[in-house]
């Protein structure tokens, strides 16, 4: 069992991989045949625009306009979830504190305070692109009496008005509207303009990723991944971009960020980390978004270190005294399933969870019930882990006793097989027979492990991104989303205990697992494996390695009962039973009663 669960993991990668790629190139393909089709042959070459990203240059730091000469006022808008610190300085998002995540393992304190997700690289909801406003211009500032709600306004020389008001809301919204006026004596032009998302920075962790991830606005549209998009996948995921597979390039020659513009219309932009978001949409439809990833330079091979994005909103004509507005709502917190469901809209396909997003669904609410329960993450895994064999029990009962009665009637085929060696037909047909004769279905037995792959590869999907599982403690164990490294700096490798328990108990369950097929291969199989899953799983999240190293337990501890009754049922069934006394003995053992 533990054998096909560990290769369906290894191919449901490839699979994955391959699967996005193919997926990417013919979105290229599809993309490109749109464009040849839909354009005019009149049509200007500055009108044509390609749903594809396109480079995009990065205007050089010293073009960027001046701090303004007035004072910088940053005011904190605080609520119970999030505090936002919000700048005069382009009526921008400055950074987002979330009271409830700590920004290392252990308890909260003054070494260990909350979370900060800081946007001063690209402040989040900066205006670009509004003629005579320089996005970081001085505006008035009037605050809201309840601490969660704040008013911006500035002015142009041409006399447009710009009105911006932030509010904080609950479950790490933010509501944003603009109010752009023109209260001059002539017709102004609004040419392209755009609004910053905001920036997320690459953590320390191994694990940690950061992508950008989009929903297009057409009918019926899927969410785009753009570190697995043929023109955005080297540089959100480098060169090897696949999970687990390939290898990082050298970064040499390469600039320091690069920009690409995707000029298709998308309903939300979001930009994310390993466990949380910043997600972004909009009630005024939008002309596409460009994505900026910024790589580590200290480092000689290619590493993400930043993502950010803005979305573009066309331009437009203002009349004397004309008014438009538009709204923004803005979700900044973690990568939560109930909260981003909430949001509406589709946006929960930020968790990536990929084929199986329906069991995902469930899974998640399922480990969240356990830990309301008992509070403890672990202790949640290991229920969630008792219920997965519950639920399936009767299939691996079944198929544990189908293995058993195959490896009994092993004997009888190997009669067969060199009785009728050079009659295959003849062969197959004596093998039925003696399947019909023993009740026995060989493919009973594979139909628990098929079933299971899904569920496995689910649970594999929900635990390395669980937001629930960071720097959840278990044990000796001090996050759970990471490797255990224990004596880390001490040890050449860092001590990771469960993954060494996941293959002990994995060859246990390949010893006790009943085979009809030949021994030196059941041999191999209970060498290789284990160690091939040693070697795969030592840096995953020891939650995996929990899941995995129970439900082993769990299998072994049933295949055990089941050789324990067998060996009681077949000790019964040697016991000789007495033969019955003779007329002659019965009067003798009577005359003896009486004497």
């Amino acid at each position: 069992m533990a054998a096909v669960l560990g290769l369906a993991l290894v191919a449901w990668m490839f699979y994955s991989n391959r699967t996005a790629a193919r997926k990417a190139s013919e979105r290229g393909r599809a993309d490109q045949a749109a464009e040849t089709t839909a354009v005019p042959a009149d049509t200007p070459q500055a009108e044509i625009k390609s749903h594809e990203p396109e480079r995009e240059a990065q205007p050089p730091e010293e073009e960027r306009p001046p701090a303004p000469e007035v004072a910088e006022q940053v005011i904190a808008l605080a609520g119970d979830e999030m505090t936002l610190e919000v700048s005069s300085h382009g009526a921008v998002l400055k950074s987002a504190t979330l009271s409830a995540y700590t920004s290392f393992t252990g308890r909260p304190g003054p070494d260990n305070p909350p979370v900060k997700l800081d946007f001063s690289s690209s402040p989040g909801l900066e205006l670009s692109g509004v003629a005579g406003l320089a996005p970081n211009a001085a505006y008035e500032v009037e605050r809201g009496t309840d601490g969660r709600i704040v008013t911006f306004t500035s002015a142009t020389a041409e006399g447009l008005t710009v009105t911006r008001v932030i509010e904080l809301q609950d479950d790490y919204r933010v509501k944003v509207s603009d109010t752009l006026r023109n209260a001059g004596d002539k017709v102004l032009a609004l040419g392209t303009n755009s609004v910053a998302v905001g920036v997320m920075e690459r953590g320390g962790s191994k694990n940690d990723m950061l992508s950008v991830d989009s929903l297009p606005a057409a009918d019926k549209a899927k969410a785009r991944y753009w570190d697995k998009e043929k023109e955005t996948k080297r540089l959100l995921s480098g060169a090897g971009g696949g999970f687990g597979c390939g290898g990082k390039v050298s970064a040499q020659g390469m600039p320091a960020s690069e920009t690409r513009r995707v000029a298709e219309p998308q309903s939300w932009v979001a930009i994310k980390s390993r466990f949380f978001v910043t997600g972004f949409y909009s009630s005024e439809a939008n002309s596409g978004f460009a994505l900026k990833a910024s790589r580590d330079t200290s480092k000689p091979s290619y590493a993400l270190s930043s993502v950010s994005a803005r979305v573009f909103y066309p331009g437009r004509i203002l009349g004397q005294g004309e008014t438009c507005s538009r709204e923004y709502t803005l979700y900044v917190g973690p990568k939560k399933l109930s909260l981003l469901q909430a949001m509406g809209n589709g946006m929960e396909a930020v968790m990536q969870f990929g084929f199986f997003t329906w069991f995902c669904k469930l899974l998640v609410p399922t480990l969240n019930f356990f830990h309301r329960i008992i509070p403890n993450y672990g202790v949640a895994i290991i229920l969630l882990t008792f219920l997965v064999r519950i639920i399936f029990w009767p299939l691996t009962h079944h198929s544990t006793k189908s293995m058993k009665k195959m490896q009994e009637i092993q004997p009888k085929i190997k009669e067969l097989q060199a009785k009728f060696k050079g009659n295959p037909q003849k062969l197959q047909q004596e093998t039925w027979a003696i399947y019909r004769e023993h009740k026995v279905n060989p493919m009973s037995s594979c139909l628990p492990m098929l079933i299971q792959i899904p569920v496995f590869i689910a649970l594999f999907t929900v635990l390395r991104s669980a937001v629930e599982l960071r720097y959840a403690p278990f044990l000796w164990i001090s996050d759970l989303s990471e490797p255990e490294n224990l004596f880390a700096g001490v040890l050449p490798i860092p001590l990771n205990i469960l993954p060494i328990l996941m293959s002990g108990t994995m060859a246990l369950q390949s010893y006790l697992t009943p085979s009809a097929g030949d021994p030196q291969q059941q041999k191999m199989m209970m060498v290789m494996m284990p160690i091939m899953m040693l070697f795969m799983f030592y840096s995953f999240p020891s939650a995996l390695s929990l899941y995995w190293t129970v439900s082993q337990a769990v299998s072994i501890i049933q295949m055990w009962m089941m050789r324990r009754k067998s060996a009681q049922t077949a000790h019964a069934s040697a016991v000789t039973v007495e033969a019955p006394l003779t007329r002659q003995q019965r009067r003798q053992a009577e005359r003896q009663a009486k004497g």
